[in-house]
């Protein structure tokens, strides 16, 4: 392992198709032995991931840090006259963002991961793209499907009025609420369709799943052991999408993150983590 400074992080201007512009963090050497093409949480800015992305670089493995739309550093806002869905983020942002990385480390392979929701979304850019991406990497993520959750009925009710609320309103209040960011009602709206049907799909897109299910590339799933937003059925219901892939499967305690294992306390010292996914990086090369 070795350290990383701050000079490695490089800050590089994605404009998307269809004129959405980010900020696309990368992290690491400019000859690394593999890249990661990470993409956050719901709502959560790429800037957030820099502990984790410079984890990583010390194992070797470069990190791209994905920022989504109507967030961070990201040129647009959700409110009632700009809408988007999963189709806009999986078909416009990310190809422009996995273009502008694959620039930056030409002679490498790429892995493409995810927290939460960026999980869901890795894999399913995967399964539209399965050229393009040699594993896929997830962290505290899982399926919405509410029936794979404590109170399922409380998360079932929330699938049906989170769109009702963001239609009202014009976006959905994520921050007011404490869930999320202020997103656009076509991502939520994809969203809660998963969370309530347990399958994949997008407007304007269609069925995501004969993709996902056709993936045969690696896959490491990491589960924190206190997540109530990512529990084992979840991640279950998640993983059953990719019935092809070759799969590996950990679980992090507090022992191991030497502090709370739960959806996003790992991010404050994401080292235990980093050392995960280049064990398996170790084991697969």
């Amino acid at each position: 392992m070795q350290a990383i400074s701050n000079d490695a992080v490089r800050v590089l201007r994605i404009t998307a198709a269809d004129g959405a512009a980010s900020e696309l963090l990368l992290v690491g050497e400019a000859t690394p032995r593999q890249w990661l093409y990470w993409l956050p949480a719901m709502g959560v800015p790429a800037r957030h991931y820099l502990p984790f992305a410079t984890a990583l670089a010390a194992y070797g493995i470069a990190v791209a840090l994905h920022e989504w739309r109507g967030i961070g550093s990201s040129d647009r806002r959700a409110e009632r006259q700009q809408d988007w869905g999963y189709r806009a983020l999986l078909q416009e942002d990310l190809p422009a963002g996995l273009a502008g990385a694959g620039a930056a480390w030409p002679d490498a392979p790429a892995l493409l991961g995810g927290h939460s929701l960026g999980g869901q979304l890795a894999c399913a850019y995967a399964g539209l793209h399965p050229t393009q991406v040699t594993g896929l990497v997830m962290v505290a993520s899982g399926a919405p499907y509410w029936k794979n959750f404590h109170r399922p009925w409380l998360i079932g009710a929330a699938y049906v009025m989170a769109p009702m609320l963001a239609t009202l309103l014009g976006r959905f209040p994520g921050r007011r609420i404490g869930f999320g960011g202020n997103e656009a009602r076509g991502v939520i709206r994809d969203w809660a369709r998963s969370g309530c049907t347990g399958r994949y799909a997008a407007d304007g897109i269609g069925d995501l799943e004969p993709g996902m299910a056709a993936f045969t590339g690696s896959a490491l799933a990491l589960r924190l052991r206190d997540d109530w937003l990512g529990p084992p059925a979840s991640l279950d219901w998640l993983l059953g999408k990719l019935p092809r892939a070759d799969i590996t499967r950990g679980v992090l305690g507090p022992d191991e993150l030497c502090g709370p294992a739960d959806h996003f306390s790992w991010m404050k010292a994401p080292q235990p983590v980093a050392a995960h996914i280049a064990r398996w990086l170790d084991r697969a090369s």
